[in-house]
């Protein structure tokens, strides 16, 4: 469910129209609604009630300060991957010990950032790191905590570039090997060993992988007890999908995924964490764009937008799917043609929807690009000296750009010109 509906045939996130949105902000721009994103975070919050545990949003979905700190003030914590996440996470008010520091490639002034601002722990994804995190918690005279994320060789059944849990992935290291690199973990005097880290892949719109995940992880809880670990968290990482076709069966509902973890791991006594990015911003979130013209091709039509690659990746990136809709409902009766949906980039890469059914539109029209909160704006770039997109938070009746556009003379006089030109 998200906060974005017609009224009267015009589209609205939460009480404001969209379309007076656009005439204030300019297209495109990204506008998300508060109260979806504190209602799919309550979601999971809720499917853990019993269980102790903590909801650490994954910020790589989206990492705006206005969405931190709405999020924050619910009470999440936060799933960082780099120094830079970590910053914006402090920066919107969220200590040190609610801020979990995931990823693969942690340097050492990122670890030194994060063990001299304070942390809830480290998620080491490697044996060299650990060696690293060791040496760098020493000098620094403090003890790092860390769970150790194991691959647990489980097949997500999702998009490739977004499967992490299988052997081939760089994740983590192989389930088989969790024991023999936990009792060196236990060697080091800068780490302490606190718990298990796991995650397969993002959205997965079926429980099966997480439930073989889930149960190898509760017999290695076991194995590691045994060894004389001391295993109080399990880190069970995110994944959970959301519906980007509608006319698709949803995904399990955060409840369920709830009872399953409780029903694989509840037994063990762990503080659980789980990590939700997307299924807490995705459909929190919408691009809205204007349609600069139609044109007719070699049998077919072009719905050319102002929208671009540059603004949204994820359908060149991943052959991803997004709900197109008018910003004004098409009036009833009025047939769907079909036409592929396209911006100006100089790629033919920049397509978002090829033969898509859509009613009649005609340039200045608005569309709206659905579940677009997650991977969206983090995604965006400058390419083809494009403006950033804006981003825009919706409260009730209220709205507030939250990231500017910048002005081509902002763009321009980031280059410096060397002396000798």
């Amino acid at each position: 469910m998200d906060h974005f509906l017609y009224r009267d045939g015009a589209l609205y996130a939460e009480d404001v129209a969209i379309s007076d949105i656009a005439e204030a902000v300019g297209t495109p721009f990204y506008v998300y609604s508060t109260a979806t994103l504190l209602r799919h975070f309550r979601l999971f919050d809720e499917a853990l009630a019993g269980m102790e545990h903590l909801v650490c949003y994954a910020m790589k979905a989206n990492s705006n300060q206005a969405v931190l700190k709405t999020l924050a003030q619910a009470g999440a914590g936060m799933d960082v991957v780099s120094g830079g996440e970590y910053r914006r996470a402090r920066a919107a008010g969220v200590p040190g010990d609610r801020i979990v520091f995931s990823g693969v490639g942690k340097t050492r002034e990122e670890i030194r950032t994060a063990l001299e601002g304070g942390i809830r722990q480290f998620n080491v994804e490697s044996e060299p790191e650990m060696v690293v995190l060791d040496a760098v918690a020493q000098e620094l005279g403090r003890v790092a905590p860390i769970t150790i994320r194991v691959n647990p060789d489980v097949d997500a059944k999702t998009h490739a570039k977004i499967a992490t849990g299988k052997s081939e992935n760089k994740f983590g290291i192989p389930i088989a090997r969790a024991r023999e690199v936990y009792a060196l973990a236990a060697q080091m005097p800068g780490l302490q060993v606190i718990g298990i880290d796991v995650h397969i892949g993002s959205q997965l719109t079926d429980l099966a992988p997480f439930e073989l995940a889930y149960q190898k992880v509760a017999e290695l809880t076991e194995e590691l007890r045994a060894d004389g670990h001391q295993i109080t968290r399990l880190d069970l990482g995110g994944g959970l999908g959301i519906p980007y076709e509608r006319s698709n069966a949803d995904p399990p509902l955060p409840s369920d995924y709830g009872a399953l973890v409780k029903r694989t791991l509840g037994h063990l006594g762990c503080e659980i964490e789980i990590e939700p990015g997307r299924l807490i911003a995705g459909n929190a979130g919408l691009l809205i764009s204007e349609v600069i013209y139609v044109k007719s091709g070699e049998g077919r039509e072009f719905l050319i937008l102002d929208g671009a690659m540059n603004d949204l990746i994820r359908p060149a990136m991943y052959d991803a799917y997004h709900d197109i809709i008018p910003v004004i409902e098409a009036a009833p009766g009025i047939e769907p043609q079909p036409i592929d949906i396209v911006g100006p980039v100089c790629e033919s890469g920049d397509t978002f929807a090829k033969q898509r059914p859509m009613p009649p539109l005609h340039a200045g029209d608005l569309v709206a690009f659905r579940s677009a909160g997650a991977y969206g704006a983090v995604m965006a770039s400058e390419y083809n000296s494009r403006p950033l997109v804006p981003e825009v938070l919706v409260k009730g009746d209220q709205f507030a750009v939250i990231r500017q556009r910048p002005t081509f003379d902002e763009m321009i006089n980031r280059d410096t010109i060397p002396e000798w030109l």
